[in-house]
């Protein structure tokens, strides 16, 4: 090892992003909330298409070269259909913790016209803290719109971006 390694924490930034399309006949699940749509839509995908969960997972695996979310639960796989996406993360989170990474810090923003979220940040949050083992305020969920701009703003879907920082332990 250098000095510069022996005298400085091991740090590593991973930078996720995901989106859905909206449709009807699905639920719309963010940071494991069940909120309701005022149209009744809810997010594509394979799994239950918690855009949220599915950025933070990217970050975790970026930080770390270790591809992406659907690598690990690839959309063919029967195993991973409305799977949950805590759990998907609390697998991901193994993987991290088992190559001797621990989380510092997870900021992320979810991007949607509708439904207002702010109501439900706070249960975003300590969901996301107790799959992931840290505290809540560890972590950091803002939402905004996208001002009728993109599909965001066009009501097509939600999206997600989000960053971790990580410590070698």
């Amino acid at each position: 090892m250098s000095a510069m390694t022996d005298t400085f924490p091991q740090l590593r930034i991973g930078n996720g992003y995901d989106i859905h399309r909206l449709v009807p006949g699905r639920a719309l699940i963010l940071g494991g909330v069940n909120v309701l749509h005022p149209d009744g839509l809810g997010l594509d995908g394979h799994s239950d298409a918690d855009v949220l969960c599915h950025a933070i997972t990217d970050a975790l695996l970026g930080a770390l070269s270790l591809g992406d979310i659907g690598k690990y639960f690839p959309p063919e796989d029967p195993r991973w259909k409305d799977a949950n996406s805590l759990l998907l993360l609390e697998k991901v989170l193994e993987l991290v913790l088992g190559l001797g990474w621990k989380i510092v810090n997870i900021d992320a923003v979810i991007i949607a016209e509708r439904p207002k979220l702010k109501p439900h940040i706070d249960q975003m949050r300590n969901n996301l803290a107790k799959s992931l083992g840290v505290t809540v305020d560890f972590i950091g969920v803002k939402a905004t719109t996208n001002e009728k701009l993109g599909p965001e703003g066009r009501e097509e879907g939600i999206s997600s971006h989000a960053v971790v920082l990580l410590q070698q332990n």
